[in-house]
């Protein structure tokens, strides 16, 4: 049997999350997005993160707001929302979340950058491609295209980044449900990829129960993707490669929106700005 094909379009999307990822991240690492969501009252980091995301808010009531991602064991949501919302409305957070985020991109940016044309030109290739892919399976990108988008250029680049990050990553717990690979064991997967040792101790899972942790590492062992010493096997290797193969191939379609040439200005016009930002480490 032949070594399966990937398709042509994978390596964009795999350059594309590279260029649009650190414009993600200043959500999470820059302090002006805590900063706006601790002014509207969020009691602790955590309260605001979950509260800004805009899932479907009714639907994350009635099943007790328990996101379908892999980012977080379960029922970790539900600690956090709806309380979160009891006197916060969570459009005013999701706006909150838009302001600092974009406040972080100018600052780190700079005006050299942010007054670029480089920077609108990629703000409308980015929302071209982010708002032309289907819908269907694809929750928390479903959700990110009920927002306006914004009008100005930053916001504009960061919304449109965050919901095809949004896009990518529905891709990606489809590939890992496909997979048979539950959140805890994505952590475990992602861990040993990155090199730490044991994975145990990875910062998304180490807090959790030691005997939940065994359980775990012992269902891996079982199927046989790590070994004794809680390592990748071969096979555990080419599990993850092919999830991420899959997830790649997933995130294909809002750039097919975006003919070569568009995607080559796209790629020229976010270097020099992911550039900024990798070095900032985004904050």
């Amino acid at each position: 049997m032949g070594k399966a094909r990937t398709h042509p379009m994978t390596h964009i999307t795999r350059r594309m999350f590279e260029f649009l990822e650190p414009i993600c991240l200043v959500t999470y690492f820059a302090d002006e997005c805590n900063e706006e969501l601790a002014a509207l009252g969020h009691r602790t980091y955590w309260d605001g993160y979950f509260a800004a995301v805009p899932h479907r808010w009714e639907e994350c009531r009635r099943r007790s707001c328990t996101r379908p991602s892999t980012a977080f064991s379960k029922g970790e949501a539900a600690r956090h929302i709806p309380s979160a919302w009891e006197t916060i409305p969570p459009e005013a957070s999701v706006a909150a979340r838009e302001r600092g985020s974009a406040a972080s991109l100018r600052r780190i940016l700079s005006d050299e950058l942010v007054n670029n044309p480089g920077l609108v030109r990629a703000a409308g290739l980015t929302t071209k491609a982010a708002m032309s892919a289907p819908t269907e399976g694809r929750v928390m990108y479903a959700a990110m295209r009920t927002l306006p988008v914004p009008s100005d250029p930053a916001a504009r680049l960061w919304h449109s980044a965050t919901m095809l990050r949004e896009h990518r990553s529905d891709g990606h717990i489809a590939a890992l449900v496909g997979a048979r690979i539950g959140g805890i064991e994505a952590h475990v997967l992602s861990a040993l990829e990155q090199g730490i040792q044991p994975p145990e101790s990875f910062g998304r899972i180490h807090h959790l129960p030691k005997k939940r942790l065994a359980t775990v590492m012992d269902g891996l062992r079982q199927r046989g993707l790590v070994d004794s010493d809680g390592r990748f096997t071969d096979t555990g290797r080419a599990t993850k490669h092919r999830i991420e193969t899959l997830t790649d191939e997933l995130a294909i379609p809002p750039y097919e929106a975006l003919s070569p040439d568009e995607l080559d200005e796209l790629i020229a016009a976010l270097e020099p700005i992911t550039s900024v930002l990798v070095a900032a480490g985004s904050q």
